[in-house]
């Protein structure tokens, strides 16, 4: 059976290493659209943090396998929401730190969906939601956080990475660590073992 060409919508690190460390092999295409824009429109439609989640996921697919006929594309996004707030990646760090001071001592919600598409038409989808617990963090915390992380928290809509030192900022995390770091990794993996893409043929 021939092997569909796997390709993955996004130019997120963290989902990019997650399917590396799985041992699958794909290339990146990021799907090139003002991400900020759809978002907005989708809140004026009074959109679910989840549902934006799922259908940022489904554009970056199909419009990526618009161009690659034939292949499985990967979409994934993640949102988070706190206090009836939704947070974006934080643009400097400056706004990073207002984004920890406004998480901490607080319970959010992350939601993270992936989609699956082959030639314009979307073949499979899941979403998760985790719920993470934020200490109580001092100024002085959140500032060696932030010398310590550098810019690389402004690619994560939390300004954490929980695999990383992100972890020392939170009391207690409920879900799917995979999910937290962006992709519900294992159904996706399920589903692609399904289709040809498992183990055995990576190896």
């Amino acid at each position: 059976m021939s092997v569909p060409p796997l390709i993955l919508a996004s130019a997120s690190p963290s989902r990019r290493q997650l399917l590396a460390n799985a041992g699958l092999s794909f290339e990146i295409d990021p799907p090139g659209f003002d991400e900020a824009e759809a978002k907005r429109s989708m809140l004026a439609e009074r959109a679910s943090p989840q549902e934006i989640a799922e259908k940022l996921a489904e554009m970056k697919a199909l419009r990526v396998s618009a161009r690659h006929a034939g292949a499985l594309v990967i979409g994934g996004d993640s949102t988070l929401a706190c206090n009836g707030r939704m947070f974006d990646k934080p643009p400097t760090l400056a706004a990073a730190r207002k984004h920890l001071q406004a998480l901490r001592g607080q319970t959010h919600e992350l939601f993270s969906s992936v989609v699956v598409a082959r030639s314009g038409v979307r073949l499979w989808h899941c979403s998760e939601r985790a719920r993470l617990t934020m200490r109580q963090l001092s100024e002085d915390f959140i500032d060696t956080y932030l010398a310590c992380t550098g810019e690389s928290v402004l690619t994560s809509v939390g300004a954490y990475q929980l695999e990383g030192l992100g972890a020392h900022l939170f009391s207690r995390v409920d879900g799917d660590y995979f999910t937290i770091l962006g992709l519900p990794l294992l159904p996706l993996l399920a589903f692609l073992a399904g289709q040809g893409l498992g183990l055995e043929q990576a190896a």
